[in-house]
C-alpha cells in the first residue's frame, strides 16, 4: 500500500499594522500574534512607512497578505492609503460616521472595526479572513464559493445580537453629562480633564456612546497634524 504524502503546511498569513499611535499598533500586533495561522510582518505609523514596508517585502520576494489600517494618519488619510496598498485590508478606526465607513468599504476594505472594539472581535475577523483566503486561493471559483467567501468575512456579525452597547455606567454617565452640559463640542482630552479620568478612558466611553447613538462625533481640523475628534449631542 502506498503511503499518503501529507499536504504541505500553509504558511502563516502576514499582517502589517498601520496606526499612528505606537501603543495602539503594539496592542493590535499582539492580538494578531494570538491568532493561529497569522504573523505580524511589522508595525508602521504613517502612510509613507506603510508603503515602504510593502515595497521592502516585495523586493525581498515575500508578500504582506493583510494590512490593518487606521483612518487618521499624520501624513494622509488611511482611506487614500487603501487604494495604494497591494494587499487585502481591514480598517481599524474610531471614525464612526456612515459616509466614512462607506468610503472605506468602497476603497476595498474587507472589514471595518470601530475602536474601541473587543479583542475577540478582531480575532474572529482574522479567522474569517483566513477562511476567505482559503476559499479564494483557487485559480477558478464558482458562485457558491464566492458566496461562502463573503459569508466567511461576515459570519461573526450575523451571530452577534443587534443590541448596541450603551456604556451606561457611573463613568459613562459622567462622560455623557460633561458633553451634554458643555456649550461647545469637547475632545476626549477635555472630557477627561472635566471628570478626572485619563484621555484613553474618556475616549473609550465616548466611542461607546457614539456607537449607542447617544453622542455624535465629528472632526475638528487644525492647521497642521491629524484632525481631532470632538463630541456633542446628536
Amino acid at each position: 500500500m502506498t503511503d499518503r504524502v501529507p499536504a504541505p503546511a500553509r504558511p502563516p498569513l502576514s499582517v502589517l499594522v498601520v496606526d499612528d499611535d505606537f501603543r495602539v499598533a503594539g496592542i493590535h500586533a499582539s492580538m494578531v500574534e494570538g491568532v493561529p495561522g497569522f504573523t505580524v510582518a511589522g508595525t508602521t505609523h504613517t502612510a509613507a512607512t506603510a508603503l515602504e514596508a510593502i515595497a521592502a517585502t516585495t523586493a525581498a520576494g515575500t508578500t504582506i497578505d493583510l494590512a490593518l489600517v487606521d483612518i487618521y494618519l499624520p501624513d494622509g488619510c488611511g482611506i487614500d492609503l487603501l487604494h495604494r496598498l497591494d494587499c487585502d485590508t481591514f480598517v481599524l478606526s474610531a471614525a464612526a460616521e456612515g459616509p466614512v465607513v462607506r468610503r472605506a468599504l468602497s476603497a476595498g476594505a474587507l472589514a471595518y472595526l470601530i475602536k474601541p472594539f473587543p479583542p475577540g472581535l478582531l480575532a474572529e475577523k482574522l479567522r474569517g479572513y483566513a477562511r476567505f483566503r482559503q476559499l479564494t486561493d483557487a485559480e477558478s471559483v464558482d458562485q457558491s464559493t464566492v458566496e461562502d467567501a463573503y459569508g466567511a468575512l461576515r459570519e461573526t456579525a450575523a451571530r452577534r445580537p443587534a443590541r448596541r452597547p450603551t456604556a451606561r455606567t457611573v463613568t459613562g454617565d459622567a462622560v455623557l453629562t460633561a458633553v451634554r452640559t458643555s456649550p461647545t463640542p469637547l475632545s476626549a482630552g477635555q472630557v477627561g480633564e472635566l471628570i478626572g479620568v485619563s484621555r484613553a478612558t474618556a475616549q473609550r466611553y465616548l466611542a461607546s456612546l457614539v456607537s449607542s447613538g447617544l453622542l455624535r462625533m465629528s472632526l475638528r481640523y487644525g492647521t497642521t497634524g491629524r484632525p481631532e475628534q470632538e463630541y456633542r449631542m446628536p
